[in-house]
């Protein structure tokens, strides 16, 4: 028996050595229960474990800078409608070379060497429309240029004002699409932080009763093996008095031994299911952790139409829907604007002037205007611009009929969740009763064995009995908690409080 007892403990040790350092995570809310010595002792309830995990866990970690990304996209898409000032400088173009130069009158080629350097300083606040996908500047210019041979001349050339607009015409204009998808997924990127956050309460549930369970059993077996040592002490005394054969002392001591070995095993799941707890809270291994047994709320009950409302409303499925329907619209509007009449209007309108040296080139400047247009008409191409339309409405089809494919499943998944959810609470009701009736059923033919009244095989089954509807209590109790939190973070509303999920999104991105 204590070489079995010996064996699991050694066990234990081991598998202690290898838990992951992790963060140390403690909170105010939680009750620490530490003693004299280094080890600290913490109480947790199944809101604590939950508000850590969403705290300090490393999914949490990533969900949040997940949505910090996002935010710096939306404000880098923001930033497109800003005007936006640039300085722009061409120093130290040198040219040295031999170029070739024709007599208009003759048509005779001669080369001559070319020696030359310009520089140019350019300053420009640009527009973007994105009503029209158009682009208006202001910008001022200041050129430099300095032949050195075959003569030596230095000449200023400056815009002092000058006005640009480059307008596409009949062309796709990106800027105006992503004006209606850039807010809709930076909304879609805060609903998904909300869903990943409920996604950890889910997996802090899981591990949360995980250790529960390896904690009760724990419990059960402790209590077994010293109930047994009781009955084995009790049925040597009748063997001692001959009122029990050897046989039956054998098996009660057979009992036991295997209570024994039940403990140790016992102990070594719950370090095990303590230790995956704490890797995943981010504390450390010098932490003991004990759990409360939570209860449940036998008063709620969810309506399934309006947790379905809430689904197709609240979540990002909703927006990503939305978004990849105006994506499909974008994407015929681009191949339709590929294959058709397509041009650009360039109109520009300033000052200018030049000059032996800056401040004459600033002197007396002259307007000039420059207007165009440039078109682009295909003739024949063979039904290539055609094909992509097509291809792109095809494309489309698709994407509705998936959207209303996806709906219906939702709806189902939704539906069959919140009656999951409905009739567990009945589940956890008729468990903790079972388990109050077995643990007083227990005790009672423990007395009666004690009374002599009741065989070995009437009290083991009372307490198999005592000890299957306690796992069964835990079982339902963890079903009923997986099942809220999944319809929490399939609905983003808590059925509890009676109130959608939000978070302050403006901490998370100054943190």
């Amino acid at each position: 028996m204590n070489r079995f007892r010996t064996y699991f403990l050694a066990c234990a040790v081991c598998l202690s050595c290898l838990s992951v350092p992790a963060l140390s995570a403690q909170q105010d809310t939680l009750k620490s229960t530490a003693g004299q010595d280094s080890v600290k002792h913490w109480e947790f309830t199944l809101e604590d474990v939950i508000v850590l995990a969403q705290s300090k866990s490393l999914p949490a970690l990533v969900a949040k800078y997940s949505f910090i990304s996002s935010y710096w996209q939306f404000r880098s898409y923001k930033a497109q409608f800003l005007p936006s000032l640039n300085l722009g400088a061409q120093l130290g173009q040198y040219n040295r070379s031999i170029v070739a130069l024709q007599d208009a009158e003759t048509g005779e080629t001669n080369y001559v060497q070319n020696d030359n350097m310009n520089n140019s300083l350019s300053l420009s606040i640009d527009q973007n429309i994105p009503f029209t996908g158009g682009t208006i500047s202001l910008n001022t210019y200041l050129n430099r240029f300095d032949q050195f041979s075959p003569y030596g001349d230095l000449t200023y050339n400056s815009n002092p004002v000058n006005i640009t607009y480059y307008q596409p015409i009949f062309q796709y204009n990106r800027l105006k699409w992503e004006k209606k998808t850039e807010p809709k997924r930076y909304e879609m990127s805060k609903r998904t932080y909300l869903e990943n956050m409920e996604g950890i309460a889910v997996s802090a549930t899981t591990y949360f009763f995980n250790v529960l369970r390896t904690q009760k059993s724990l419990e059960m077996a402790r209590s077994r093996f010293e109930s047994t040592q009781q009955l084995y002490a009790i049925a040597q005394e009748r063997f001692n008095i001959g009122t029990y054969t050897k046989d039956e002392l054998l098996q009660m001591e057979l009992q036991v031994l295997n209570a024994d070995i039940a403990v140790a095993s016992a102990e070594v799941e719950l370090r095990q299911a303590m230790l995956s707890l704490r890797s995943y809270l981010g504390m450390d291994d010098a932490t003991e952790i004990t759990l409360v047994t939570p209860s449940h709320f036998s008063d709620i009950v969810i309506n399934e139409e309006d947790a379905v409302t809430r689904s197709l409303q609240n979540t990002s499925f909703s927006l990503d829907n939305e978004i990849s329907l105006i994506e499909a619209e974008a994407a015929i509007a681009q191949a339709k604007a590929d294959r058709g009449f397509s041009a650009v209007l360039t109109a520009q309108f300033g000052l200018t002037q030049t000059g032996d040296d800056i401040a004459t080139s600033y002197r007396n400047p002259i307007d000039q205007e420059i207007v165009g247009l440039s078109l682009s008409v295909p003739i024949v191409d063979w039904g290539l611009g055609k094909g992509r339309v097509q291809m792109a409405k095809t494309q489309q089809e698709i994407i509705l009929t998936q959207i209303e494919q996806e709906i219906i499943e939702r709806r189902q998944d939704i539906y069959i969740r919140v009656v999951q959810f409905n009739a567990q609470a009945k589940q956890c009701d008729a468990s903790r009763k079972a388990d109050e009736i077995a643990a007083e059923r227990f005790e009672l033919a423990l007395q009666r064995f004690r009374n002599g009244t009741i065989s070995i095989l009437d009290i083991n089954t009372a307490q198999n009995e005592r000890d299957e509807a306690t796992s069964q209590y835990i079982n339902e109790l963890a079903n009923y908690w997986s099942y809220y939190y999944n319809l929490r973070k399939d609905t983003l509303y808590d059925y509890i409080y009676g109130k959608d999920l939000d978070a302050e999104f403006d901490k998370i991105i100054d943190n």
